[in-house]
């Protein structure tokens, strides 16, 4: 019982903080030379956005992307919007240069990608979510990238725009901890996943990925690695959107990626197996031990250290007390937070409890197939300035 008990905080501890010191050593060691400064011809990119029932932000997301520093005649934008019920298609085809591909029933958004990608002709295809908005040197700090034959995609950063009302602050402390961790996985060999709000890719690398697919950009991603591409890491192009609008709205969410993250670990799995075995150590440490071991451990650490703290004692009662306080304090968040009372001392054991308690209910969801491939979308913080 001892045994089990340190080998789970071990893994937790390693899951978490561990991996993240290793990341940075061996960034360190092995990181890759800095890319081009700057792509001498620019290549022909489309700009792919999904929008499903966006009437409230496709606007200004069409905006965004037409003033972005990149020429007009190299520069394809695109926005796919099946199943939207609303004026999303309507709006879209009112914007000049944006071309609008619309099927009336939602089937999901990979189904969606999949559609649409036969149709372009250009050599980069670049995605993002109808909620973000990009910065205007994005699509020319992404393709110098592209210069090395070797780069099959290219993540952007995410970010979190704070606001004093809404639940951003744990989630944009584990963003901006996920985007050193981003960086330091691309300078030892390949990102580990990007995020559908920017991702780019070759498009003559692109594969179709299953349409059931729950995490799509994460997959899609991970299989250029998995085929001995790079996938790198860009920071200097990002993605901002508001933060969700409730604790609740951001647990739904949490909980699609994790079931998502289950169904991809199977799809993934020879990424299971070390035949690289830097991708392996970075693969697993990064996000099958965050996804499919951690949540689980966590109530095995707990239960155990309630059967040593009454049978040894000593240390063990100390640390029962410990994990005790880190749980009450993250009770206390959550209660403080249902009141609009965010103390920032609470975010950290907040967050950490909130993530791994929605991964258990997404494992839950994979499990039982509760999971829809279609988003059900989560109400986002309401948006007061334009980028």
């Amino acid at each position: 019982m001892e045994a089990v008990f340190w080998v789970a905080i071990g893994i937790v501890g390693y899951a978490y903080l561990g991996y993240g010191v290793l990341a940075a050593v061996l960034a360190w060691v092995l990181g890759k030379p800095e890319p081009f400064e700057r792509a001498e011809d620019l290549p022909r990119v489309s700009l792919v956005i999904a929008a499903y029932n966006e009437e409230e932000v496709i606007l200004s997301k069409l905006a965004n992307s037409v003033a972005l520093d990149y020429p007009g005649d190299r520069l394809e934008i695109v926005v796919v919007t099946d199943g939207s019920t609303d004026r999303t298609p309507e709006l879209a085809s009112g914007v000049s240069n944006v071309r609008v591909m619309h099927a009336p029933e939602r089937r999901g958004k990979i189904h969606a990608l999949n559609r649409v990608i036969p149709t372009l002709g250009t050599e980069i295809v670049v995605f993002s979510d109808a909620n973000a908005m990009l910065n205007p040197e994005a699509l020319r700090r992404i393709v110098r990238h592209f210069q090395d034959p070797r780069v099959a995609g290219v993540a952007g950063e995410k970010r979190i725009k704070p606001q004093a009302d809404d639940v951003s602050a744990g989630e944009g402390f584990y963003w901006r901890y996920e985007s050193a961790l981003k960086r330091w996985d691309s300078q030892i060999s390949s990102v580990m996943g990007a995020a559908g709000e920017l991702v780019a890719i070759r498009r003559e690398a692109y594969v179709p990925v299953e349409n059931d697919t729950l995490l799509e950009d994460f997959v899609m991603s991970m299989r250029l690695v998995a085929r001995g591409r790079r996938v790198v890491y860009e920071p200097g192009a990002y993605a901002t959107e508001e933060a969700s609008a409730t604790i609740a709205e951001e647990f739904k969410r949490k909980a699609r990626i994790v079931a998502g993250g289950w169904q991809a670990v199977f799809r993934l799995w020879p990424l299971l197996l070390p035949r690289h075995p830097l991708i392996w150590l970075q693969y697993v440490s990064h996000r099958v031990l965050r996804w499919v071991l951690v949540p689980a451990l966590l109530p095995v650490i707990l239960v155990n250290n309630m059967l040593l703290a009454w049978e040894v004692g000593a240390v063990y009662l100390w640390l029962l007390q410990l994990q005790l306080a880190l749980y009450g304090a993250a009770l206390l968040g959550w209660r403080l937070q249902e009141r609009g009372i965010r103390p920032p001392w609470l975010y950290l054991p907040f967050y950490f409890t909130f993530l791994n308690a929605a991964a258990l209910v997404g494992a839950y969801r994979f499990w039982t197939r509760a999971q829809s491939v279609t988003w059900e979308k989560a109400r986002r913080a309401p948006r007061t300035t334009s980028l």
